[in-house]
């Protein structure tokens, strides 16, 4: 019997704008699997946890690195880990197959900023551009968008905070 690989400890951010309308990201790395179809390299904000990290304060870092954000309220935190595998021929690649997947802490933000705030292509100084294109979306459409082994989780994700995704 095989030792089972850990899940990676990760955190997840839907960013949401004062329209309702929730951001996300075409990953810049096109490594998706020959057998994804165009369209599902869209995601959310997301990132690993640092040892001895708070979630919460990993959401906010992963959330600056990744679009420069840092004009954010607090909506609501997920009450649970929401956690999925990676294919094997992806897994055997990333994290230098040192992790299954990944588990993941959400939180909902509210965006207080201007979009001119958003900047995927040079978000801070040490930050590798993560996205290369963005924009706002209905929150009905996430789980549609998303890479289809990460789905399950958008649809954990959207039905936890899609009550409290609405206009200012």
């Amino acid at each position: 019997m095989t030792k089972q690989l850990p899940y990676r400890p990760c955190v997840g951010v839907m960013l949401v704008n004062a329209r309702g309308l929730v951001f996300v990201g075409r990953r810049k790395n096109k490594r998706q699997p020959e057998h994804v179809a165009p369209g599902h390299e869209w995601q959310m904000p997301q990132g690993g946890i640092d040892p001895g990290e708070d979630p919460y304060a990993a959401a906010l870092r992963e959330l600056h690195e990744e679009t420069n954000v840092r004009s954010v309220s607090l909506i609501a935190e997920a009450p649970d880990w929401y956690s999925y595998d990676l294919p094997p021929s992806v897994a055997k690649k990333s994290w230098r197959g040192g992790y299954r997947g990944q588990t993941q802490k959400w939180f909902a933000l509210r965006f207080t900023g201007e979009d001119s705030e958003i900047d995927i292509h040079d978000p801070g100084p040490g930050h590798k551009p993560e996205f290369d294109a963005w924009r706002w979306e209905d929150v009905q459409r996430l789980s549609e968008l998303i890479i289809p082994f990460k789905r399950q989780v958008y649809e954990k994700v959207v039905d936890v905070f899609a009550p409290l995704v609405r206009p200012l």
